[in-house]
C-alpha cells in the first residue's frame, strides 16, 4: 500500500521537523509492528503484548508529559499524528496508548501529588506498569453523574465498593484511576487502585464483535481498602474525570483521520488495479465519486485537527471543540471503512485487508469517550444555549 498521506492542501509545509519525526516513527512502527500480526491477532481476539515494550522504547505512552516524568514534551500536533499512524494500523493499538497516556497517567500529572507521580509516571512511560480508567458502570455510561460506585472514608483511607465495564486494558493492568462518590457528600473523587488489592478483580469481557485486538475487562470492587496515598488529592467532582475524556477525545479524533486515510489509500490502490470490463474501477464515475468525497472530507478533517493542535497548544482549546472533533471524525472514520469496503467489493470482508476490520473497530470507538449522540447534543447546548440532555 502506498505509505503517502493525502495532503491535498499541502499541510506537511506547516508540520515541523519534529512533528514529521514523530509520524515517520510512528508510521515505520506500525509497518514493521503492527501491520504484519494484526489480522491475526484480531481474528483470535487478543491484544498483541509483545509490542508493549516496543511502544515504549518509542516514548510513545504519555508522550506531552514532562521529561522529569518520563514523557518527552511532545507538543499536540505531534502527539495527534502519532496517534493518527497508530490508528491506521489498528483501534485496539491506538485505543492501548491513548488510556495509558490520555486517561492514566494525564490525571496522574494534573492531579496527583508529586510522590504520587513519582511513584508511577516514569514505570508507565517505560511500559513496566500498564494502567486503565474506570469511569463508565453498567447502569451509568452517557450519564456518569449516575455512578454508583461508592468511596467509604475509614480510619486508614478509604473503602471502594462498585462495578466498571467496558474497561480499555482493564485485565492487564498493574493500577486502574477509578472514580467514585464520596459516600456522605457524593462528591466525585479520584483514586488509583492497584492489582492484588484485597477485593478488587478486572475479568475481560468476552464475546466482542469489535475491538478485538484489544483487552476490554469489567473493574470488579468488593470493599477494597485503599489507602488515602492513593487518592489524587485535587481530583474532586466530576470535572475531573471528564477532562482526562477531553484528553482523550483529542487523540481519538486524530486517530480515526489516520483510520479513515488508510482506508482511503487501500481503495484507491486496489480500484486502481482492479480491472472489469476492461479499464480499472478507478476509472467509473461512481468509483470517482465516491474517492474524491472522501478525500474531500478526509482534506477537511486535516485542516479542522491542524487548528484545533495549534489551539490545544496554545491553551484556548474547548471541550466543545474536541466534541466536534470527536463527533466529526468517527463518523468520517465508519463511513471511510464502509465505502472502501464497498470499493474492495467481496475481498473487502478479507482480513488481507484492513477496511472490514476498521469498521468493526470502528462501532466501538464511535460510542466510547461520548457517542455520536452525546456530542451532537453538547454541540447542540453549545448554539443554542438550551440543554437537551433531560
Amino acid at each position: 500500500m502506498d505509505s503517502s498521506f493525502p495532503d491535498f492542501l499541502n499541510l506537511e509545509e506547516r508540520y515541523t521537523p519534529i512533528e514529521k519525526g514523530v509520524r515517520k516513527a510512528a508510521r515505520a512502527f506500525v509497518q514493521k509492528e503492527i501491520e504484519p500480526i494484526i489480522a491475526d491477532a484480531f481474528l483470535k481476539g487478543e491484544f498483541p503484548t509483545s509490542i508493549i515494550p516496543k511502544v515504549a522504547s518509542l516514548g510513545f505512552l504519555g508522550p506531552t508529559l514532562p521529561k522529569k516524568y518520563g514523557g518527552m514534551d511532545l507538543g499536540d500536533i505531534a502527539y495527534g499524528l502519532m496517534l493518527q499512524e497508530l490508528e491506521a494500523g489498528d483501534s485496539g493499538i491506538r485505543s492501548f496508548v491513548s488510556v495509558q497516556g490520555a486517561l492514566c497517567m494525564y490525571p496522574i500529572f494534573r492531579y496527583g501529588s508529586e510522590e504520587q507521580r513519582m511513584r508511577w509516571l516514569p514505570q508507565m512511560a517505560k511500559g513496566e506498569l500498564i494502567g486503565c480508567f474506570g469511569l463508565t458502570e453498567p447502569d451509568a455510561g452517557s450519564d456518569p453523574g449516575g455512578m454508583s460506585t461508592t468511596a467509604k472514608p475509614t480510619e486508614k483511607g478509604w473503602e471502594i465498593s462498585g462495578r466498571k465495564m467496558w474497561i480499555t486494558n482493564g485485565t492487564l493492568a498493574d493500577l486502574a484511576v477509578v472514580w467514585a462518590k464520596h459516600s456522605e457528600t457524593d462528591e466525585v473523587l479520584g483514586f488509583v487502585l492497584e492489582k492484588g488489592m484485597e477485593g478488587f478483580s478486572a475479568p475481560e469481557m468476552e464475546g466482542k464483535l469489535s475491538l478485538r485486538a484489544s483487552v476490554t475487562s469489567e473493574l470488579v470492587m468488593d470493599k477494597v481498602q485503599v489507602p488515602d496515598a492513593n487518592r489524587l488529592p485535587t481530583a474532586q467532582g466530576l470535572g475531573a474525570p471528564l477532562s482526562c475524556l477531553t484528553q482523550a477525545r483529542f487523540g481519538i479524533a486524530w486517530g480515526t483521520l489516520g483510520l479513515a486515510i488508510d482506508c482511503y489509500r487501500e481503495a484507491l490502490q486496489y480500484t486502481k488495479e482492479r480491472e472489469q470490463f476492461g479499464r480499472p474501477i478507478a476509472g467509473f464515475q461512481l468509483t470517482q465519486a465516491k474517492l474524491v468525497q472522501l478525500l474531500c472530507d478526509i482534506t477537511g478533517a486535516q485542516g479542522m485537527l491542524y487548528h484545533m493542535g495549534k489551539a490545544k497548544e496554545a491553551g484556548t482549546l474547548t471541550h466543545q471543540q474536541v466534541s466536534m472533533a470527536k463527533r466529526v471524525c468517527c463518523e468520517l472514520g465508519i463511513r471511510a471503512a464502509r465505502e472502501a469496503r464497498s470499493m474492495l467489493g467481496g475481498s473487502g470482508i478479507l482480513a488481507d485487508f484492513h477496511c472490514q476490520r476498521h469498521s468493526m473497530n470502528m462501532e466501538s470507538v464511535i460510542t466510547y469517550e461520548g457517542t455520536h449522540e452525546v456530542h451532537t447534543l453538547i454541540l447542540g447546548r453549545e448554539i443554542t444555549g438550551l440543554n437537551a440532555f433531560s
